[in-house]
């Protein structure tokens, strides 16, 4: 008999199995490992989102790559789970605890380009044709198009699905001029300096709210699990992104709607002092765009914000302005 595994059995991290979510589980991994002395062991759940072929404004967005991982917390066949924040319902049910969000990674978006050449050269080089950029995303397609019209060009935004591999294919196969993906997730896997024609800065396109953020979930029944993750928790990243996704839920918007949102902490020496909130919404052809911003104290605290009622209503009174120049009428999508 074993009595180590049996005092100490394993923890049943459960992950989508493409090769960005196994990297990133796998770094959440280590460190869970560390904080509670238990071994972790990856349990690869297939989710509708990995199965679905279809765009995922057509299945609903919101969710679609969540669902079977909190069923399987709910059956215990896991212990907790790692998402990508931004693919988390803004609306948290009260059966899982949102644990820990680890600190973020690089929340902007990448072009990986043909020849290596960034936007305003791939745009630019397709004259007298109309360069081909590739992108599931319609708040990408939405920025990309009014970025280029800047430029004096258009583009054409082609909706595409797929994991890393398969995206940069299109680019790869001369299908495609440019694909648009997270920086966080070229990161992960360790092929962001490799494949980066640009990183694309927030001044042009915003990314998504949580962009370059990970979620930690376990059930809430299970406090004492849930009291170890919380080691994980990144004050600060927690601040940012709950003032993203206080903005998404209050434009009634969900995952896969033209939403952009990045919260920057400003710093003066060693110490966070504000928080800017920029917010943009747009029709996917790029022709109007509703983009505000705001900025609001970050309460001095020695670990970090733990009251994040502040954060909530500058995204809330973000989307309210923004709903008043007209965002409402932009968005695809509206969470039912």
């Amino acid at each position: 008999m074993n009595t180590d595994a049996t005092a100490n059995p394993p923890l049943r991290l459960g992950t989508r199995r493409s090769k960005l979510a196994m990297a990133q589980s796998g770094l959440v991994a280590e460190e869970v490992r560390r904080v509670t002395g238990r071994p972790v062991e990856l349990v690869e759940i297939t989710t509708y989102g990995d199965i679905s072929k279809e765009q995922l404004a057509q299945i609903g967005g919101t969710g679609v790559f969540v669902n079977a991982l909190r069923d399987a917390l709910s059956r215990g066949e896991i212990d907790f789970a790692v998402h990508s924040l931004k693919d988390l319902p803004t609306t948290q049910p009260a059966e899982y605890a949102l644990a820990a969000v680890p600190a973020r990674a690089d929340a902007r978006d990448v072009l990986v380009g043909r020849d290596g050449l960034g936007f305003a050269a791939l745009a630019r080089a397709a004259a007298p044709g109309t360069a081909r950029i590739g992108t599931g995303s319609p708040r990408r397609m939405a920025q990309l198009q009014a970025w280029a019209r800047t430029l004096g060009v258009e583009i054409e935004t082609v909706p595409i699905r797929g994991n890393i591999d398969t995206r940069i294919g299109y680019v790869r196969s001369g299908e495609l001029d440019g694909v648009v993906l997270a920086a966080a997730g070229l990161e992960r896997i360790g092929r962001l300096e490799e494949e980066a024609a640009e990183l694309i800065e927030p001044d042009q396109v915003l990314p998504a709210p949580g962009q370059g953020a990970l979620a930690v979930e376990c059930v809430a029944s299970d406090t004492h699990l849930a009291a170890q993750l919380a080691e994980l928790d990144d004050p600060y990243t927690r601040a940012a992104v709950t003032a993203e996704r206080t903005l998404l839920a209050a434009l009634e918007a969900g995952c896969s709607a033209p939403v952009g949102a990045l919260a920057d902490l400003l710093v003066e020496g060693q110490v966070v002092t504000e928080m800017r909130l920029r917010g943009v919404v747009g029709t996917t052809d790029g022709r109007t765009l509703v983009q505000l911003s705001t900025t609001g104290p970050v309460p001095a605290s020695d670990g970090g914000p733990a009251d994040l009622a502040p954060f909530e209503r500058m995204g809330r009174e973000l989307a309210d302005e923004m709903l008043a120049k007209g965002a409402a009428g932009l968005m695809g999508e509206r969470a039912l």
